[in-house]
């Protein structure tokens, strides 16, 4: 049995994907288990190691490290949950080659995923201060995500911040 997980971001419900039974009960456990940094990060990789190409446990992945400062474990698992994407929504999987119209990137699951993944990685860059990177990102997310369905527009106005832009 497949059940949907939804994940709230402030600009609404978003949909990732479905996750296996199995694969949910790892990712509540890794919840539970949010305060013991070891057992949790075991969790998610377990859950990972469970259901390889579901987007929402690359999702928890990269927001577990974000949120530890551990930015570079955060970037390698953001690129190959964009992998796992590419692969189930047909297009490359160098971000640099999406095109606007190769697919509705707002649509839920791995359109949007990877809307919010290259929002998350522009961010991450930021916090390494790669800005450079940071700011190719957003100029993509710009080009495929004119109307800004996953608040992309607050991570370049971050990066304009940094720069002395802002």
């Amino acid at each position: 049995m497949v059940r949907p997980i939804e994940l709230r971001i402030p600009d609404g419900r978003m949909a990732f994907g479905d996750v296996p039974e199995r694969v949910d009960a790892l990712l509540q456990e890794a919840v539970a288990a949010r305060h013991d940094e070891a057992r949790c990060e075991a969790l998610l990789w377990q859950a990972h190691q469970a259901g390889p190409r579901v987007l929402p446990v690359f999702f928890a992945l990269y927001k577990f490290y974000f949120n530890r400062a551990r930015y570079a474990d955060a970037e390698r698992v953001a690129l190959i949950g964009l992998d796992g994407a590419a692969a189930l929504g047909g297009w490359p999987a160098d971000w640099r080659l999406l095109e606007a119209g190769g697919t509705d990137w707002p649509a839920p699951g791995a359109p949007r995923f990877a809307l919010f993944t290259l929002k998350a990685l522009a961010f991450i860059r930021l916090k390494r201060g790669l800005f450079a990177e940071a700011n190719e990102l957003l100029a993509k997310l710009e080009r495929i995500d004119p109307d800004d369905h996953v608040g992309w527009r607050v991570i370049a106005g971050l990066a304009r911040d940094v720069a002395g832009e802002g």
